[in-house]
């Protein structure tokens, strides 16, 4: 009997790229074969996103993309997954009759059930609670390079942010058991895993659903106990809700890097109101000096949203002066998208798309150069680098530092050497200058 072959196309985050590993190990278990030759899949799954504007119309246009090798290849099924499966189940239906099956967001365990409901012809909708809970069972199978891997930690958001969609698709904040976690971590770390990214909606409150207080710097700390690993990077921590407990693990832990995705997404008073955020400007500038006090060499990255309804250009110039003085280490833009039913998209005083694309751009370049003299600045530094891989026709080495959090920030390219080194070694390097956002070095 010929087994089926299925192809994965993994859109948007990492905490999805979580979910799609989730549902390769079930499928996996379940005897089917994998491949990435599109023309050689007899079923594809989507795992889309539906976040922003333009994430929307990427996994509406891989889908039409996509359904197009019923007619030209040996595609028999197309199965969307994800947030915007769960968002626009009933418009999917109308609107791409070339998808066969739709898995929600908290049905994804359920991936083999519809895969084979798909091979006997029918068209399945898997679409529940986005409060559910459960957790997969079983191991997921890794997409990268096998040294770095993503530890999703918990579901859902109850931030509630007036331009956010991630509730309404995602759920209610939601930890995952603590001996879970580390037991995914154990497994992870066995299968040559050495640098592990915390990743969330938001990181920082992990625990206080379940155990009725915030218990992330518990769970570094046991993490670190884990023989293996040898890197723990945190994303997606809330500004407001980084307190003494967590910074004293960053700061105490060797394995904990030094290095914090912090989303703030402004800084008017005014703006931040109206997005529901739970800080202000005073408030922020007290986190980031407190930060920079206790652990003098942390790398810092945000993220920040121009042309929010209401947003003046007194408040962008605002934005620009606080990039100015906090000179972040990484910093992305995002131009505000007006998503359906979230209270933002209702607000008075829309910005213009071209504003704030605009606005978006002058804090970029801002940015880039901040970033540049950032980088400059570390030439005579001895630091320890991931080996990610190398580049044969130059002769060099790809690696990272604690400061850049893989396929995110920069790279570091390190002469050759005669030893042999491979993907996910560590290897100490003097940095001997900067090409931008990248570092170049000589492996000590």
């Amino acid at each position: 009997m010929k087994t089926t072959t299925l192809m994965f196309i993994s859109l948007g985050c990492d905490k999805n790229l979580v979910d799609t590993e989730h549902m390769l190990g079930i499928l996996g278990r379940e005897g089917f074969e994998f491949t990435q030759d599109e023309t050689q899949a007899d079923i594809i799954v989507i795992n889309s996103c539906c976040f922003i504007g333009d994430a929307k119309e990427e996994s509406i246009n891989t889908i039409i993309e996509t359904g197009k090798l019923k007619e030209t290849g040996r595609l028999k099924g197309l199965i969307v997954c994800g947030c915007l499966a769960q968002r626009y189940a009933g418009d999917i239906r109308r609107e791409l009759p070339e998808v066969d099956a739709i898995v929600g967001t908290t049905e994804y365990t359920r991936i083999a059930e519809a895969v084979k409901e798909v091979l006997e012809g029918n068209s399945p909708e898997l679409v529940g609670n986005t409060d559910a809970a459960e957790y997969p069972k079983g191991e997921r199978i890794l997409t990268g390079g096998g040294y770095s891997s993503y530890l999703k930690i918990s579901e859902g958001c109850d931030k509630n942010c007036t331009y956010c969609i991630i509730p309404k698709v995602r759920g209610r904040y939601r930890s995952f058991p603590e001996e879970v976690l580390l037991n995914e971590a154990r497994s992870l770390a066995e299968k040559g895993v050495k640098e592990l990214v915390l990743v969330a909606q938001e990181t920082t409150v992990y625990g206080r659903d379940i155990y009725g207080k915030k218990r992330l710097p518990d769970l570094l700390k046991k993490l670190c106990g884990i023989e293996g690993l040898e890197w723990i990077r945190i994303m997606y921590s809330y500004p407001e809700e980084i307190d003494d407990a967590l910074i004293d693990v960053m700061s105490s832990e060797e394995k904990v890097c030094h290095y914090l995705d912090m989303p703030i997404q402004h800084c008017s008073d005014r703006i931040l109101r109206l997005m529901g955020r739970r800080t202000d400007r005073k408030s922020l500038e007290k986190t980031i000096k407190k930060l920079r006090e206790r652990i003098p060499d942390i790398a810092l990255r945000t993220t920040l949203i121009s042309g929010f309804p209401g947003e003046t250009k007194k408040d962008h110039e605002e934005l620009l002066s606080f990039v100015e003085e906090m000179r972040f280490d990484r910093l992305g833009v995002f131009a505000y998208s007006r998503e359906e039913d979230t209270p933002a998209a209702s607000f008075d005083g829309q910005v213009p798309v071209r504003t704030a694309k605009k606005r978006r751009d002058e804090i970029m370049s801002l940015q880039q150069r901040i970033a540049f003299e950032k980088e400059a600045g570390m030439a005579g530094r001895e630091m320890t680098v991931m080996i990610e891989g190398s580049l044969a026709e130059d002769d060099v080495y790809v690696g990272r530092t604690y400061r850049d959090a893989p396929d995110v920030d920069g790279y570091v390219f390190l002469k050759n050497t005669p030893r042999r080194f491979m993907s996910g070694d560590l290897v100490k390097a003097r940095i001997t200058g900067a090409n931008g956002y990248d570092l170049t070095g000589d492996i000590i």
